[in-house]
């Protein structure tokens, strides 16, 4: 059980760009929290944010949401991190990992020095590497660390199959797996519109030609950031969205299952890196990741994709 000094109606927000304030946004109207304290390098932008959204709470429910520092995080039930340089039109989630750990390697000692017992929620790009980071600099428990991961990637692959096959999205069970970025790999040989193969319905609904949907859909889904990137200079609603999705999980203890990115020791023979597989998400972080069945092609691009992390970290984080 959390030691009880953790205030479950806590979030702290450290970052207040594009995604952290859309996120705390979305949280504000979620009604989870009683307090929001939003953290940022210029406090003059976290004390804008807090007042901007402050004022639609009339239109919500009670809560206290203002501008703090790090002594204010020591109690928070989730301590969010989206701070980090945003990503630039045609540049990929991994060419900002040397910039993004170099921003962590102030703001995760700051944090460590703190007796925090909350749950650390990683939302900055790249997130898998970025987890990765957290987890060793902060030493919290592996369960205590986790990334947003494929919780967006995985909402856009249901949602362009919902659009595809004309059926509610809620109904279509389907994940994307292992990095959140260019690696990343849709899970066909698993995916369903409640308990029918996603092949049935596809037939059903007058589609044949699989190799070329599949594709298809699995290249919109992993190129939609730098579609959105590329119109309108960055990504946020989808994202704030997913962190409030996550939040809910924790904060409810629901243990739901979520592709949340999270250390990996051992599964399809994978260790010493951070990456997405469904997990179930609770009070208490990860709880397991699910043994998901994967077909050849699948747990290989997977490995290909868990390799691509490790060399990230080998090549450009420095403990």
């Amino acid at each position: 059980m959390r030691k009880p000094h953790v205030n479950m109606r806590k979030v702290a927000m450290i970052g207040c760009g594009f995604v952290g304030s859309a996120s705390v946004y979305s949280l504000m109207q979620s009604g989870l929290f009683s307090e929001i304290v939003l953290i940022d390098a210029n406090m003059e932008k976290a004390e804008g944010e807090a007042l901007d959204i402050s004022h639609g709470l009339p239109f919500a429910k009670p809560m206290s949401i203002y501008a703090g520092d790090y002594d204010d995080i020591e109690d928070a039930a989730i301590i969010i991190i989206s701070a980090g340089a945003a990503q630039k039109p045609g540049e990929t989630r991994l060419d900002l990992v040397k910039k993004n750990v170099g921003i962590f390697k102030t703001i995760i000692p700051e944090i460590a020095k703190r007796d925090c017992q909350g749950i650390l929620l990683i939302v900055a790009n790249p997130v898998d590497v970025l987890t990765y980071a957290a987890l060793k600099m902060s030493h919290f428990p592996a369960n205590r660390v986790i990334g947003s991961g494929t919780v967006l990637d995985s909402a856009r692959f249901k949602y362009l199959l919902g659009e595809h096959l004309q059926v509610d999205s809620r109904s279509i069970h389907a994940f994307i797996i292992g990095e959140h970025g260019d690696s990343e790999i849709a899970t066909w040989s698993s995916a369903n519109v409640s308990g029918i193969p996603i092949h049935k319905i596809c037939e059903m609904r007058g589609f044949i030609d699989h190799d070329y949907e599949t594709n298809r859909i699995a290249d919109e889904v992993k190129n939609s950031a730098y579609e959105i990137i590329e119109k309108k200079g960055a990504t946020y609603y989808g994202i704030g969205m997913a962190v409030r999705r996550i939040c809910e999980a924790i904060i409810r203890d629901e243990e739901s299952v979520l592709p949340v990115s999270s250390l990996m020791t051992g599964q399809f023979g994978i260790e010493g890196v951070c990456l997405s597989m469904p997990a179930i998400v609770g009070a208490n972080g990860v709880d397991t990741l699910l043994p998901i069945p994967l077909d050849e092609k699948e747990q290989a691009a997977l490995k290909e994709s868990a390799e691509t992390l490790r060399k990230v970290i080998e090549e450009s984080i420095d403990f």
